[in-house]
């Protein structure tokens, strides 16, 4: 079990990593990252903990799993990560030196005029009254876990929301705005009330866009969202192409953003 103060035991376990791959030129599959001499992707968990022991010792857990935990201990520091990486998973804390995780939480998840977030967010708090645990339900938490807790069952619960938010964005079929009408089920597209047509590059990426949509979406996470098995080589130079082409077909100079050095953003002020 983990307490605030005590160090966790660490697990060592192995993560495959299900990116489409390469031959090689002794006929064996190859990463296409490792092609690239890149490192590959890791899924993002924004850990917010004000106990730097615990947080440490939760980020060096999940860490040797393979996951890249992004570690704060403030409101203030959660609200700035989540705007600057593509997060894919919240554990969050709820006593936290500038404010309720309950405040993060709502914000996430009630964003006026926009599709709100459904990243799955994980409660770890020593809150354990049932007012409490409904409270995080309520407002739109995907799990709660009591401190203290088994290192092992909240990689356990991590590993459970990642599959379901795998699954839902797999499904991931309509967005509406003021301005854009998408049907990706249906590989339809307005703009204005108007139908816009969209090659498959141009449709993947407006999708891993919008489904990740006020985030910075590397492009390194572009590419590999527009890789498919047996298509032609993608580099960087059509990223930027087929990213300009979309900005142009959709009108779209101030929703999809180039943050300079890193990737693009979808943005909905």
């Amino acid at each position: 079990m983990i307490r605030n103060k005590k160090a966790p035991q660490m697990f060592s376990i192995c993560r495959c990593f299900l990116l489409q791959s390469r031959m090689d030129s002794k006929g064996q599959k190859m990463s296409l990252w490792k092609e690239w001499g890149k490192e590959e992707p890791m899924t993002k968990i924004l850990l917010i903990e004000d106990d730097k022991a615990l947080n440490q010792g939760i980020a060096l857990a999940l860490g040797q799993t393979g996951y890249q935990m992004i570690q704060v201990e403030s409101l203030r520091e959660a609200r700035k990560k989540w705007k600057e990486e593509e997060i894919e998973l919240i554990i969050l804390d709820l006593n936290l030196p500038d404010g309720s995780g309950y405040e993060f939480l709502k914000e996430i998840r009630e964003k006026k005029g926009q599709k709100k977030s459904e990243i799955p967010v994980l409660i770890l708090t020593a809150n354990d009254l049932e007012l409490d645990v409904v409270t995080g339900f309520s407002l739109g938490a995907d799990d709660y876990v009591t401190k203290p807790f088994s290192l092992m069952i909240l990689r356990a619960r991590v590993e459970a929301l990642l599959r379901r938010s795998a699954l839902k964005r797999d499904y991931f079929s309509l967005y509406e705005s003021q301005e854009y009408y998408f049907d990706f089920e249906n590989f339809y597209y307005q703009k204005d009330g108007k139908e816009v047509y969209l090659s498959k590059t141009e449709q993947k990426l407006l999708k891993k866009l919008v489904f990740h949509q006020n985030q910075v979406v590397t492009r390194e996470q572009l590419i590999d969202a527009i890789w498919t098995e047996g298509g032609d080589y993608v580099d960087e130079n059509a990223l930027s192409v087929a990213i300009s082409r979309l900005r142009t077909k959709l009108n779209a100079k101030d929703s999809i953003q180039t943050i300079y050095g890193i990737g693009y953003s979808w943005v909905v002020k």
